[in-house]
């Protein structure tokens, strides 16, 4: 067995802060609590707020800006964003190549915007010798576009009865782990496992152990639900009890006068089935590397890409979801209903929904906003890291804020991997991430300030100190020690410090290449006006 460790990086999709058992939520998630349990959760770790450019920062140790996936996938050049991963970063996957390691990768990909035909910015192209999953960024759980393994369309092998997705993902990261030891049992690997759960669509099974579980689980609804959960949290260590508790969103109504109460449950109950059922697949993945022999010596880390996810659903399918995210016909012909409609319950194959502000509220509890945000309910995510062999401590809390960019970091100081000043002829980005490794012994991390930007959206965190903006509102500012839940902003009594944040915000901005969300707005309305 080789001395180096075996990384194993775990992403889930648009889950909020406190949704699984270990960060104080009603979803069963024995098998992530197992780990939280052996090893430590960072209380203040962040993603970027959204998909793409969570996963472009996760994976190449930059702000996405520099990676090109500033927003999402889509081509918005001349005037925005290639949306395509660019030659002036690598991805984890081929610096630890470099390094003698095995890489293998199963899940959503979603940070190259060419869906159709094989591009050089695919997994098997940026560090992955196997690749099982979807190019794409969301779609049926049952029959997924974009399915591919290695650089091979395989969106057939879906249309069996009992496919689905998450159960795949995890199925082929076991099998990943299962011919690696077969194979090269003493090089070490370096595995990637990326969820389309909890994202939208809301698709789950009825069966007992699925949906089933949680049937009543959530009739209490989302004002009792949020309470109940920020007592768990702060009995666990995790929220400070001076923190108050956000407000429900103004756009819901109490639980006590909303409607189609059974429908509404529904969709937490299908949205908690999708969480278990993917806790089921990584204990799965655990036991195999236990099995194997291969768990003591390996990083596991968890984590997901941004916070909970507020958005609807469109009645009929527009030509993004029908075209790239979804189907318009179930695999048995059968027309597949579109949109948050209370007559239709989800779940099944023949539904899209997603499950809504109010919900997405109670995910993000005990914080203010969501997924697109920079508000800690858009940018907090729970952060799990176990190394048996290597971390002492069991289940323990970190305090110390960190981000994305810091995994690359950390995986270089864990595995002695070297990072590239050239890769393949191209000059790359110095990594922007700092080592979490001296957390792991709960001493200082060193960082500096830490920066965001997604849509407009747009944050700096110097130490206890929070400047954050909801485009294209004005700066708010926040002690993050007395007042996490952003409740009473200070920047009236703060003019100086804001003054200087905004200044740090501009310069990071400038160097990141962040393109001003005003600029991007008006071209593409001139695109609108010409067509």
């Amino acid at each position: 067995m080789s001395a180096k460790p075996n990384v194993l990086l775990i992403l889930n999709d648009d889950m909020g802060y406190s949704d699984i058992g270990c960060y104080g939520g009603e979803v069963q998630t024995p098998n992530l609590d197992e780990q939280a349990k052996g090893g430590i959760r960072f209380t203040q770790f962040f993603n970027t707020a959204r998909c793409s450019p969570s996963r472009a920062s996760l994976l190449t140790g930059l702000h996405p800006h520099q990676t090109g996936v500033g927003i999402l996938t889509d081509d918005g050049r001349p005037d925005g964003y290639p949306g395509n991963l660019n030659r002036r970063c690598v991805t984890i996957a081929e610096v630890l190549s470099e390094s003698g390691y095995a890489t293998y990768m199963s899940g959503k990909w979603h940070v190259a915007h060419d869906w159709v035909d094989s591009s050089d910015n695919w997994p098997r192209q940026r560090g992955f010798q196997k690749y099982y999953g979807t190019i794409g960024g969301a779609g049926s759980y049952f029959d997924p576009n974009t399915l591919t393994r290695g650089n091979e369309n395989i969106e057939h092998e879906a249309r069996v009865d009992d496919f689905y997705y998450t159960d795949a993902i995890s199925d082929n990261a076991v099998k990943f782990a299962n011919e690696h030891a077969a194979e090269n049992g003493e090089q070490p690997f370096f595995m990637y496992v990326a969820y389309t759960a909890p994202h939208w669509p809301l698709h789950a099974l009825e069966e007992d152990e699925d949906i089933g579980k949680y049937r009543g689980r959530f009739d209490a609804g989302w004002d009792k639900l949020r309470e109940q959960r920020l007592d768990r949290m702060i009995d666990m260590g995790i929220i400070d009890p001076s923190w108050k508790l956000t407000k429900r969103d103004p756009e819901v109504k109490p639980w006590t006068e909303t409607k189609h109460k059974e429908w509404q449950a529904r969709r937490m109950e299908v949205y908690a089935a999708q969480i278990d059922r993917m806790d089921r697949g990584i204990g799965r993945i655990i036991d195999t590397l236990k099995a194997n022999g291969q768990l003591d010596n390996t990083l596991f880390i968890f984590l997901a890409d941004n916070g909970g996810c507020s958005e609807g659903m469109a009645n009929r399918p527009d030509p993004y979801v029908n075209g790239l995210c979804g189907r318009t016909k179930t695999r048995d012909g059968r027309t597949v209903r579109y949109g948050n409609n209370p007559d239709v319950m989800p779940g099944g194959e023949d539904t899209y929904q997603s499950y809504g502000v109010a919900w997405a509220n109670l995910s993000n509890t005990p914080f203010r906003l969501y997924k697109h945000w920079a508000h800690e309910g858009g940018v907090a995510t729970p952060f799990i890291v176990r190394w048996p062999k290597g971390i002492s401590a069991r289940g323990e809390l970190r305090h110390e804020p960190s981000q994305l960019t810091d995994i690359m970091a950390t995986v270089l100081d864990v595995t002695g991997a070297k990072y590239p000043v050239n890769y393949k002829g191209h000059d790359i980005l110095p990594c922007e991430g700092t080592s979490l490794v001296p957390g792991f012994d709960n001493k200082p991390i060193h960082h500096g300030l830490l920066y965001w930007e997604h849509e407009g959206n747009a944050a700096v965190r110097d130490a206890k100190w929070k400047l954050v903006r909801n485009f294209p509102g004005d700066w708010e500012l926040y002690d993050m020690e007395a007042d996490r839940t952003e409740i009473n902003d200070l920047t009236a009594e703060q003019p100086e410090r804001v003054q200087a944040m905004t200044a740090a915000y501009e310069a990071w901005a400038s160097r990141c290449g962040v393109i001003p969300r005003q600029k991007i707005l008006e071209a593409w309305r001139r695109r609108r006006r010409r067509k």
